[in-house]
């Protein structure tokens, strides 16, 4: 049976109203020149709750991208919101701190079992950018070792160099080199001794546009070796990850120590805030730095994380999201199969990549995330997708429906 397609004439026109006053219309990776082909996509949300949202026109989605990552308990998770609204209602953005703060560090030191402390700003990118700042001040060193298409946040210093306003000065501190290759990061400590300041990245390999990579035997032991016989700080950006894979961080389900990790998306399943984490050693570095902003303060935020975070541990979340994600992909492998397609699925179950192999290239598959969309199954099809504790059987029956139509319409 055919499933009905989405007008999006109201999108359409709240977009073009957009356009004159907003760059783009909508910015950054929501951007419309990003979610292809065009007219597939809606682009802009009424409302949400559990696992879907709805558009201004009334359709309803189940959600795979979930906010990019924040959303992890399900969109309007009544144990969050009230904790949230409960410290608004006392103080929020303010003077001086609040006592939350200090509880949420509390509890962030005890579950994540490589930190002493924590410290806390509101952006991903704020994280890295600290993480980075730390290690300079700790080594005395400049330089930073970052992975070929590993992504870190908006900064100048973490764009691809082709893109708008960057400057070749900015990457000049930043040594790239391939994932999964120890002997190159080898090559480049040895070429650069003694002015190193970090190694930064995510635990595993998920870049966008292409196949995610897990971690090869052995990689992060040897990779700590090196970086302790040459006095570099070890940063995990778990910005994307964190708390979809392990709840002690998940470096921990890989196997190795960082001295700093970095949380933002889905520590607070939406509010804004983000945490860097770290080893006693570094203590006096992380109080030695300045970085701020106008609301990195706000309490909120903080209550919002503590009862997220203490949620997820209660219903040990990243073990119901990684089985939701396996039963997710074998149940799209098989579908696309059955057309006749290959869909490869890389990356961690909690955080798929998807992938058409199919003779027209990722044209295809962006078709293919496209036609699901306008159906009711919001999926990006340049990006990882996001699993969470809200999706449902039910949720993965639907989605299977509609993908199976979307081939058939594609076929």
């Amino acid at each position: 049976m055919s499933i009905d397609t989405f007008d999006y004439s109201k999108s359409k026109a709240l977009f073009s109203r957009a356009n004159k006053v907003i760059p783009n219309g909508i910015s950054g990776h929501f951007n419309p020149l990003v979610q292809k082909p065009n007219g597939t996509y809606p682009h802009y949300c009424e409302r949400a709750e559990g696992s879907r949202f709805w558009d201004v026109d009334g359709n309803e989605y189940i959600d795979y991208m979930c906010a990019y990552g924040p959303m992890i308990l399900g969109y309007g998770n009544s144990l969050v919101d009230e904790a949230f609204r409960s410290q608004l209602g006392r103080a929020d953005t303010c003077t001086l701190a609040s006592p939350v703060m200090v509880e949420l560090a509390e509890f962030l030191v005890d579950l994540i079992p490589m930190a002493n402390w924590a410290t806390f700003a509101k952006n991903g990118a704020d994280a890295t950018n600290m993480a980075v700042l730390i290690a300079r001040t700790a080594t005395g060193r400049r330089k930073t070792i970052a992975i070929d298409e590993g992504y870190h946040g908006a900064s100048p210093w973490m764009q691809a160099r082709e893109r708008s306003g960057i400057d070749p000065d900015d990457h000049s501190d930043v040594i790239r080199i391939p994932w999964n290759d120890t002997a190159a990061l080898e090559q480049v400590l040895d070429d650069n001794e003694n002015n190193v300041a970090a190694f930064i990245s995510s635990p595993y390999h998920h870049p966008v546009y292409m196949d995610n990579i897990l971690p090869a035997d052995g990689y992060w032991s040897e990779v700590h070796k090196l970086l302790k016989q040459h006095g570099v700080v070890s940063i995990c950006d778990d910005v994307r990850a964190g708390f979809r894979i392990d709840m002690g961080g998940s470096s921990e389900y890989f196997g190795y120590s960082p001295d700093l990790i970095c949380f933002c998306k889905s520590i607070a399943n939406g509010y804004p805030i983000s945490a860097v984490l770290g080893t006693d050693s570094l203590k006096e570095a992380a109080g030695a730095i300045f970085q701020t902003g106008s609301f990195w303060f706000s309490a909120a935020p903080m209550a919002a994380a503590l009862a997220c975070l203490k949620e997820l541990r209660r219903i040990d979340a990243p073990a119901r999201i990684m089985d939701t994600g396996r039963k997710l992909a074998d149940g799209l492998i098989e579908l696309a199969r059955d057309h006749g397609q290959e869909l490869k699925v890389s990356g961690m179950p909690s955080m798929p990549y998807l992938r058409t192999v199919h003779e027209d290239g990722i044209e295809f598959h962006q078709s293919l995330c496209g036609e699901c969309t306008r159906r009711g199954v919001f999926m990006a099809s340049h990006h990882n997708l996001f699993i969470s504790a809200a999706h449902s059987d039910a949720d993965l029956q639907r989605t299977w429906d509609v993908f199976g139509d979307a081939l058939k319409a594609l076929r």
